[in-house]
């Protein structure tokens, strides 16, 4: 009897019209549909906060704006599955994702921030960025990619570099996705295990599993030195992609004062359990 009571019939189907009654119907049914609410919720949320960023771009080439984001994090915390929710939809006409590879010989000869320098927005245009200058931070010292003198000359020159950009009107969020070593772990699995995705997975992948607790160490000292109040940092909660991808829409929303913004049909406030400003008592996850 329970095995018929939880199967669906042709009429169950042809007798709902929209997703509520869909889902009254699993529910009457008995067959667990928790997975599938969520979901659809997912779903429902995300295309919504895609249309008020699509409403937010077009303010910011109306106005005439500049505007740059910065995902980091470490290996597999979600940093590009975030950009693509948040420009997926975008005109790529007034936005650009900036994703650099290691420098050339000649970029390695001159000032480190002159490469990044010439990918900054231009009037009307955001600019994401899939790892930014902040290498040199963490993963550069890490792996031995910089010098000494290079990794402390780069944490005495930033701020300024970051107020200098400030005081020309550029608005800076900069985001630092949290994620634990378990759940890095898990994902560099799931990668090695997915044709598709095995190309993300590196040696220097495999060295950020050994090299966690100096990881941390530098991303300490970072924060510490580099979050200010006109630039400072937002970590986000990751072990959760799509919550991690919602918040974060959520909170370059409540940045600004766009034109719409009231009819939105969601909340633009980010859940403060999920993402928040650096301070230096806060319990990281990394």
């Amino acid at each position: 009897m329970a095995q018929e009571k939880t199967q669906l019939t042709q009429q169950d189907f042809e007798s709902v019209t929209t997703k509520e009654e869909l889902l009254a119907t699993l529910k009457s049914k008995e067959i667990n549909i928790d997975k599938v609410v969520k979901r659809l919720t997912y779903n429902e949320e995300l295309r919504m906060l895609q249309v008020e960023l699509v409403k937010l771009q077009q303010w910011i080439s109306k106005n005439k704006k500049r505007v740059i984001v910065i995902f980091e994090g470490r290996d597999a915390a979600g940093k590009g599955g975030n950009i693509r929710r948040f420009s997926e939809h975008l005109n790529p006409r007034s936005m650009k994702t900036v994703a650099l590879t290691k420098p050339t010989e000649t970029e390695m000869g001159q000032w480190y921030f002159r490469r990044y320098i010439r990918r900054l927005p231009n009037p009307g245009k955001i600019v994401f960025f899939d790892r930014s200058w902040y290498n040199r931070a963490v993963v550069e010292p890490v792996m031995g990619f910089c010098t000494d003198d290079q990794y402390k000359k780069f944490m005495l020159q930033v701020p300024e570099f970051e107020h200098m950009l400030y005081e020309d009107d550029i608005k800076i969020i900069k985001f630092w996705f949290s994620i634990t070593k378990e759940v890095q772990q898990e994902r560099f699995n799931a990668r090695l295990e997915n044709p598709l995705k095995r190309w993300k997975f590196s040696p220097v992948d495999k060295k950020g599993q050994e090299l966690w607790d100096v990881y941390t160490t530098y991303k300490e000292q970072m924060f510490s030195k580099t979050h200010t109040a006109y630039s400072p940092w937002i970590l986000v909660k990751a072990n959760d992609k799509k919550s991690s991808r919602l918040e974060s829409m959520r909170y370059v929303l409540s940045q600004f004062d766009y034109d719409g913004k009231d009819e939105a049909l969601t909340t633009l406030h980010p859940d403060p359990n999920i993402i928040m400003r650096y301070y230096r008592s806060n319990k990281q996850i990394d």
